[in-house]
């Protein structure tokens, strides 16, 4: 498998969409931004991450615990492939939160302070999508605290199945 032998429940990290999009700006998140995830221990994460700026390349190079497997990712097939052997995604508001909850994993989406419609307000769930929990920033720009959020959550997911 190109994610490895599983030691740990695998969480797969998407943090940026197409650069191109219209809010692209508001929806992706630098790659340094998303330190506190990955610092949550007994967890194996995958980058799914298929285009790599500039700045999250310098940063993914100084983390070889994230498996970086994006580039082997040439389609849809691939990526939904990959999310099948994951047990939990976590992603900005890109193809990949769509593709994971269409396939009915568990997806954990950080959507910004103004989400795209189909996110609706005030929720944290989807009614597309069951298996996805909404993650808001508070207010425009606020990554860290819904970032934050999403590791404590993370920790507590985890303290629940070994405890």
């Amino acid at each position: 498998s190109i994610l490895g032998a599983r030691t740990a429940p695998r969480v797969g990290l998407a943090w940026s969409g197409n650069p191109i999009h219209k809010n692209d700006s508001n929806r992706s998140i630098a790659l340094a931004r998303l330190r506190p995830l990955l610092a949550v221990p007994g967890l194996r994460f995958i980058s799914l991450q298929k285009d790599l700026r500039e700045e999250d390349a310098g940063v993914l190079r100084g983390l070889p615990a994230l498996v970086q497997i994006g580039a082997q990712l040439d389609d849809f097939a691939d990526t939904a492939a990959a999310v099948s052997l994951l047990d939990l995604v976590i992603t900005v508001d890109s193809a990949v939160a769509h593709l994971a909850g269409a396939l009915g994993k568990p997806v954990w989406v950080l959507l910004p302070y103004a989400p795209d419609w189909r996110w609706l307000l005030e929720r944290e769930n989807s009614p597309w999508y069951p298996s996805a929990r909404l993650f808001r920033q508070s207010a425009r720009g606020k990554w860290d605290e819904a970032v934050s959020e999403v590791a404590i959550t993370m920790q507590q997911l985890i303290q629940g199945t070994t405890d």
